[in-house]
């Protein structure tokens, strides 16, 4: 359970299997998770396996093949790039000083977020950023099948993102329904990740220190709870070579869960302790893969920290904190990791 002196009394309920690798696994390196899984969490074992080879298109988490159709890494590119673009763009609006962040957390950010940065895109575009849709890929296309159904052609006047204008300039049902797809692959993950990032560290540190800088706060966030909590690379013929647990037939996860909070890398590895990034660099820190490896880092890093680093400071201006009354916050198993659900508060005087 990662504490602080302000979040004692904060219970971190991880799901079944998560708290297992922790309670069991901490610590080592190379490991059986299953009959056909080697587990790695040893950072020189990481960065052997993942610099072996580039993921394939299967092993990409945003962009595997889309209704059967492969996403090439120009493709794949360009469109990181137009995502890109939109939230500089975003960023370049004033926030309103009224908007309101109290509530439940991530969903209050995630809206935020989506209308900040998609505000004006069609409804059926907007639609695809619902968190609902996570439930079940059936939904996510049902929605998508309906939307691409009914043709549209952009008025002048509008002021769509760049991500909208693969949409409105697709011709067909099929090109339509292959671009909301797409939509949703680039667009959502950034809303998400940027929003359970927050969430995370409001939960396991605030109210902060008046001076822990914003971008401190989050690469801690990302340690104790990193967004990708694992990396799969299936079997593949460089791996036994590396290591000689790893078998021909064996796939491969990389766990960062378990790097993260390693003893044998991080000082009070359970801690919240944002003041540490002041001397180490996110970038070469031994086992920190919050945004992947070094040889293959996540395109939309650099879209989540300004976000996030945004989204937080406009929270700590309002003076919002955790609600004192919440004492747990459950982590499910899922592919991003973060508490489920949080609530906001306006910091009571002289909670400091």
């Amino acid at each position: 359970m990662p504490i602080t002196a302000r979040s004692r009394s904060r219970t971190t309920v991880f799901a079944p299997r998560l708290a297992a690798l922790l309670r069991d696994r901490l610590g080592q390196d190379v490991f059986r998770l299953e009959p056909d899984t080697i587990g790695i969490a040893g950072p020189e074992a990481m960065d052997r396996v993942l610099a072996a080879r580039r993921a394939t298109e299967t092993e990409r988490p945003t962009f595997k093949p889309l209704h059967g159709r492969s996403i090439g890494r120009p493709e794949a590119s360009a469109v990181m790039r137009t995502i890109g673009g939109d939230v500089r763009e975003a960023l370049k609006k004033p926030i309103p000083e009224n908007v309101d962040l109290s509530g439940p957390w991530p969903i209050t950010g995630h809206f935020f977020l989506r209308d900040l940065i998609l505000g004006n895109d069609p409804y059926r575009l907007r639609l695809l950023m619902s968190r609902n849709l996570e439930l079940t890929p059936k939904l996510t296309w049902s929605v998508i099948a309906a939307g691409a159904a009914l043709p549209r052609r952009p008025r002048p006047e509008e002021q769509l993102t760049g991500v909208a204008r693969l949409f409105a300039d697709a011709t067909g049902y099929q090109d339509r329904r292959y671009a909301m797809g797409m939509y949703r692959r680039a667009a959502a993950p950034v809303c998400f990740t940027v929003s359970t990032l927050v969430a995370n560290a409001l939960w396991l540190g605030a109210p902060f220190d008046e001076g822990a800088s914003n971008r401190n706060i989050i690469h801690e966030s990302a340690r104790l709870l990193p967004p990708s909590w694992n990396i799969l690379r299936y079997a593949s013929p460089e791996y036994p070579a590396i290591d000689s647990r790893i078998g021909p037939a064996d796939d491969v996860l990389i766990l960062p869960l378990l790097s993260h909070r390693d003893p044998a890398l991080w000082d009070a590895p359970e801690e919240f302790r944002p003041e540490r990034w002041d001397s180490i660099d996110p970038d070469t820190a031994p086992g920190y893969l919050p945004f992947g490896h070094i040889s293959e880092r996540c395109w939309g890093r650099h879209m989540v920290m300004p976000l996030a680093e945004l989204l937080l400071d406009l929270i700590r201006r309002q003076g919002l904190t955790v609600d004192p009354e919440q004492q747990r916050a459950k982590v499910p198993l899922v592919g991003l990791l973060g508490v489920e659900e949080i609530r906001l508060i306006k910091e009571a005087r002289g909670a400091r």
